[in-house]
């Protein structure tokens, strides 16, 4: 079993180094080249969509430029354009194109994109699509001196591979037609609304379930000390029951780890590393899907007799019949993921076992008192702000976004989030949350029923019901705050730590309670012949 709680604390640091909600930028802000007369556009990102000889073909996406005409957002509005291969093809000299507003197609270098952007519009061109001479995009500014630019077409960069191909069509004499628009998110996207109720919901079912754990520890002490048989064992924090307590120390060593860890993965990452990751993941997500499944059958007189039956395992102890015989469902379903995660719905399994994961995490792993807990989160609120914030001053981007969404890897972000793909958004992607955002305030959520039942508290009159509405106000205001700044990522733990943590922390002061939370954490280890019940029962 010690072997088991160990695997278990270090999936739970793996799962928690990662705080971040994100929904993915649109529009791209730049405090290097600052707005000015002429020259004040957001750098927003433009959809291309193309049709080659009449047949629509594939849709690339640009970013604007900080000059010219702003791009209409709706599709239906947009234009459809001929495009045209500049000649000379940099744009720098007068055209030798007759144009009656058709699109041009131009290569970067040799002048200014605003010299580009006044020959295409002097030559009668609608818009100038500049093709980039690497694979990513580039924002096109106004040079230092040129104070008031007066630009009446828009100028939209292209990637290279994306220019080249449009190239390869025109130099072959086809006929190839564009649009392009900048469409905007909507406000409030329902995976949003999806992402919520999930977070919201394993923090509510993992709290009772941890809980209802403690009951039953509580109980089984309670007949010891009735029968005179005072043999209850605790050992470096961990219970007798299998339950890692966190202490002070681990709380602070977390945030030193949790950082190693992620300018680990911000330096190493790669395809190969995420694929580690990935099995990392997967071995977690068995464990805590095989244990969810064993606990939630058992509660089934049917298999209860399976559930209470056990047999000595190499490597793991213990181990009931239940969980050997939904053990092999779970690696299948597990390993059936992990091979056709690209798939469009992969998310559903991601999801799935993200959730066991955490739920058995947190049903395993207890925060002892309310010191533990705000000096875990206080430690977790500085990390998440350092590296989201401030890691940009070193890194010159921000390390937790990178690493969350995996720009480095070529693949679709590391596999310890929970994600679900946006219904309504015309940019497609996902909306996604961290397990440390649920995790970490969740370690404080599950203690406040633990103590209310413990100490008799009803619902209305413990910290419970209190700090799960504080949860979830916290994650509303980060996905407010998420779309006020257009889908740039955002540290979710800023906003959900100072709501739970200030909201048990002042009622603890308005009670009276707060010295014995603060000091004392859950009741029986003060008051050992406590009889424990949950409310109301």
């Amino acid at each position: 079993m010690d072997t088991y709680i160990k695997i278990y604390v270090l999936i739970a640091l793996l799962a928690s180094s990662f705080c971040l909600g994100s929904a993915g930028d649109i529009v791209h802000h730049d405090d290097v080249a600052p707005k000015r007369p002429g020259c004040e556009n957001n750098f927003v990102l433009v959809k291309v969509p193309t049709w080659i000889n009449g047949v629509e073909d594939i849709e690339y996406v640009g970013v604007g430029a900080r000059f010219g005409l702003t791009l209409e957002s709706k599709e239906k509005h947009a234009n459809l354009f001929i495009l045209a291969l500049a000649d000379p093809p940099d744009c720098c000299s007068k055209l030798k194109n007759k144009l009656s507003g058709e699109v041009i197609l131009a290569h970067r270098g040799n002048c200014s994109f605003t010299t580009k952007a006044n020959v295409a519009e002097d030559a009668g061109a609608s818009a100038i699509l500049i093709i980039n001479n690497r694979t990513e995009l580039f924002k096109m500014v106004c040079e230092v001196n040129e104070t008031d630019v007066k630009i009446g077409i828009a100028s939209v960069m292209l990637p290279q591979d994306a220019g080249a191909s449009l190239e390869k069509y025109l130099t072959s004499s086809s006929s190839v037609k564009v649009q392009l628009y900048s469409p905007r998110r909507p406000v409030v996207d329902v995976a949003e609304v999806f992402l919520w109720l999930m977070a919201v919901g394993t923090i509510l079912c993992a709290s009772y379930w941890s809980a209802w754990s403690a009951r039953e520890v509580a109980i089984e002490q309670d007949k010891l000390l009735k029968d005179g048989l005072d043999e209850l064992i605790h050992v470096d924090g961990v219970h007798s029951s299998g339950i890692v307590n966190i202490n002070t120390a681990s709380a602070i060593l977390f945030v030193v780890i949790a950082s190693c860890f992620l300018v680990m993965l911000y330096k190493l990452m790669s395809y190969w590393f995420i694929e580690v990751l990935v099995v990392l993941f997967c071995i977690g997500g068995v464990e805590g899907l095989q244990t969810c499944l064993a606990a939630l059958l058992s509660c089934f007189r049917w298999f209860q007799p399976a559930g209470e039956s056990f047999v000595e395992v190499p490597f793991f102890g213990a181990v009931s019949y239940l969980t050997l015989a939904v053990s092999p469902c779970c690696i299948a379903f597990a390993v059936v993921w992990a091979v056709f995660r690209y798939i469009s719905f992969a998310w559903i399994g991601q999801d799935i076992l993200g959730v066991a994961l955490i739920i058995t995490v947190l049903q395993i792993v207890h925060v002892p008192n309310l010191k533990v807990g705000t000096i875990l989160l206080s430690c977790a609120f500085l990390y998440d702000i350092f590296w989201v914030f401030v890691s940009k001053w070193w890194f010159k981007e921000s390390v937790m976004i990178v690493v969350a969404r995996g720009d480095k890897s070529g693949e679709d972000g590391i596999p310890m989030l929970l994600k679900i793909p946006r219904m309504f958004d015309p940019w497609g992607g996902y909306s996604i949350i961290g397990f440390g955002d649920i995790i970490l305030p969740g370690l404080l959520v599950a203690f406040s029923l633990r103590y209310d039942w413990l100490a008799k508290k009803s619902l209305r009159a413990g910290y419970f019901l209190w700090a799960m509405t504080a949860y979830g106000l916290g994650l509303l205001i980060t996905y407010v705050a998420l779309n006020m700044m257009d889908g740039h990522g955002q540290p979710a733990l800023l906003y959900i730590v100072p709501f739970t943590l200030g909201t048990f922390l002042t009622l603890g002061k308005q009670r009276g309670e707060l010295e014995t939370l603060w000091t004392m954490g859950e009741p029986e280890r003060h008051c050992r012949h406590i009889q424990f019940q949950p409310p109301g029962s």
